[in-house]
């Protein structure tokens, strides 16, 4: 089968509204996860077994099972308990928890490498609790876990693909179906590879500058 151009113009602004629904999703979940992370982290830190353990337990459970089972799990299984979420929701929230449990572990990383010192000199200042993470911790612990987290998010930009399960419309979605239904896959599965580079070798490029600015204060 050759190489037909005028068919490429035609499914272009369908892929671009695939790409458009890719970029979203990936950003979206990446909030999620850089949220929900960073309270994950938080209180696995906590002196209460009570909280510290069933958090750490949830973690490694949702980082032990497949992405995919979860995301089915959303879509398909809560409707049957009165929850409905949307293709699109579903896919943010499943996408961003499954990775908040990795981006926790680079908070962790970033939040032990604060020295004890810090600590105990927000206390001899009579900073509370909240103080001491908001102006004394975080900030200090933020710069170095930059271009890791940038890391996660290309990582969560290549997993979009998986969201078609749950039938959101992104880029491979939209590709699938225009090659289901013009019987044409070479060029919709083609271009899909494409965009998927050159989004890639953009993040990469912008990591790299991440790590060249902030990589020297871990």
């Amino acid at each position: 089968m050759e190489w037909d151009w005028a068919f490429v113009w035609q499914i272009m602004p369908t892929l671009l509204q695939g790409v458009r629904i890719t970029i979203l999703a990936a950003i979206l979940s990446f909030a999620v996860a850089a949220v929900v992370g960073l309270a994950i982290a938080i209180l696995r830190r906590s002196r209460n077994r009570l909280v510290s353990r069933p958090i750490g337990f949830l973690a490694e459970f949702i980082r032990g099972t497949p992405l995919l089972v979860q995301l089915y799990f959303l879509f398909y299984v809560l409707p049957d308990i009165g929850i409905t979420l949307s293709p699109l929701v579903a896919g943010v929230i499943g996408l961003g928890i499954h990775y908040a449990t990795y981006t926790a572990e680079v908070y962790r990383a970033g939040i032990e490498n604060v020295s004890r010192g810090q600590w105990e000199a927000a206390k001899a200042c009579n900073m509370t609790t909240g103080q001491t993470w908001r102006h004394i911790v975080l900030p200090q612990a933020l710069a170095p876990m930059i271009p890791a987290l940038a890391n996660y998010l290309i990582a969560m930009f290549k997993e979009t693909p998986l969201l078609s399960a749950i039938t959101v419309l992104e880029l491979m979605n939209q590709a699938r179906s225009i090659a289901n239904f013009n019987y044409r896959y070479i060029e919709p599965l083609t271009l899909v590879g494409v965009f998927f580079l050159v989004i890639s070798l953009v993040s990469v490029l912008g990591v790299r500058a991440l790590e060249r600015r902030y990589g020297r204060i871990a």
